[in-house]
């Protein structure tokens, strides 16, 4: 049964939530493609280009909800990606992860989910402008309640008056009050752990993957054409063979092979 705040979140205009889920896999499918143009860089060169992917990916979206005129959901878009991770994590990672880092990032996910629902829900520290200070209030009591207005601001997105008000949360889409302030730094924190859990068990996997037994990698010493001979230098009696791909013909040469091949 679904929670309060993904009912919510779920009666949302249906073009929302397909734009939303849309740019969920144009945004996997960005990234995705990074080490595929650029094989010949470190993983620590792809970090920048990553970045810029998500930036034009940014940049794409807003043209598209200018041309278009329909925006994405932020909070259905944190929740399709969580979904997205979960789905890639149990249809590819988790044959060659043990059973407790699998249960361990199946946990991580759920308590994600239960914390999303929360904080879509929570009251954030809502207060009514209409509340009047009475006359047969004790003055503790009146010092307390001005005290309490004092710290009243009213959020600019939703015209809400929130007790403890710090910001707006987009992408969490309610405020973020003295009531359920709480909550979302222990959100913030389970994205942060569950996403170094994707991160550390997807690394593991491609490690897994490029081993030689695994089939996923050449055996290049076996073939001639994935060899190339370095010549002796001062010092060497016998050339070296070292490892050579065929297929890449560098950064510019693997964008222009595959905008061919998708034209």
């Amino acid at each position: 049964m679904l929670g309060l705040g993904f009912q919510r979140l779920l009666r949302s205009s249906q073009s929302k939530l397909f734009v939303s889920s849309f740019f969920v896999l144009f945004t996997h499918l960005a990234l995705s493609m990074v080490p595929r143009l650029f094989a010949s860089l470190s993983l620590l060169s792809m970090l920048p280009i990553s970045g810029l992917a998500l930036l034009g990916t940014l940049v794409f979206g807003r043209f598209f909800r200018r041309v278009v005129g329909v925006s994405a959901s932020a909070p259905a878009f944190v929740l399709f990606n969580v979904i997205f991770v979960w789905g890639v994590y149990v249809s590819v990672i988790r044959k060659v992860m043990t059973c407790t880092m699998e249960v361990i990032f199946y946990v991580e996910c759920v308590l994600l989910l239960i914390g999303l629902d929360s904080v879509l829900s929570s009251d954030p520290g809502m207060v009514s402008c209409t509340s009047s200070l009475s006359g047969n209030m004790d003055q503790s009591a009146i010092s307390e309640k001005v005290l309490s207005i004092k710290r009243v601001r009213v959020c600019n997105s939703c015209n809400a008056n929130v007790l403890g008000f710090d910001h707006h949360c987009p992408a969490f889409g309610n405020c973020i009050g003295q009531k359920n302030h709480l909550l979302f730094i222990v959100l913030l924190i389970g994205f942060l752990v569950t996403e170094a859990t994707y991160t550390i068990c997807s690394t593991y996997f491609i490690k897994r993957s490029m081993r030689p037994e695994t089939g996923m990698k050449i055996n290049w010493k076996k073939y001639p054409e994935f060899q190339i001979i370095h010549e002796p230098q001062v010092g060497e009696h016998f050339p070296e063979v070292r490892f050579w791909n065929p297929y890449d013909k560098g950064i510019v040469g693997n964008i222009k092979e595959f905008l061919k091949a998708t034209g």
